[in-house]
């Protein structure tokens, strides 16, 4: 008979995988990979504008759904997949991500979003977002002294 050596973490690593495994069930994961994929960005300020770029390969610029506010930007598309025979003949392992994403990017200062340019060449989605005007500080002098109070002609007094 062998001697093992007793840990006494086992049974938390135990519970572990359990709980792992109601939650895998409770939420529809059937064991592979099942990590939302978002994109990757890099966000440039240029002085008058932010540049953003966003790496999204393999897709099609109908595929995306591009939303521009004052503050963020929202990018939604969807990564079709080929038809399940022409990709399962054939392919032994694949982590090609298909199917839909999104991706919400707060900016940081306030842009013109009627004023956005997009080019999308090579998979990289360029947006040129031009910075909002800020407005001028204004400095408006307050006179305390000018203060009128109404005072009642002599004509209209009543006598």
């Amino acid at each position: 008979m062998a001697i093992v050596r007793w840990n006494p973490f086992s049974d938390f690593e135990i519970m572990r995988r359990q709980m792992d495994s109601v939650f895998d069930e409770m939420l529809g994961f059937n064991g592979e990979s099942q990590v939302a994929w978002k994109p990757a960005i890099e966000l440039q300020d240029t002085g008058d504008s932010l540049l953003l770029r966003v790496g999204i390969p393999g897709m099609e610029a109908k595929d995306l759904d591009i939303r521009v506010s004052r503050t963020a930007v929202s990018l939604r598309g969807e990564h079709e997949s080929k038809k399940s025979e022409e990709r399962e003949s054939g392919t032994v392992h694949s982590e090609f991500y298909y199917g839909k994403f999104e991706r919400a990017i707060a900016l940081p200062v306030p842009v013109q979003n009627d004023n956005v340019t997009a080019d999308y060449t090579n998979g990289i989605l360029t947006l040129t977002l031009p910075k909002a005007e800020e407005p001028k500080d204004r400095v408006v002098k307050i006179d305390l002294g000018a203060k009128t109070q109404p005072q009642l002609d002599s004509e209209n007094k009543a006598e």
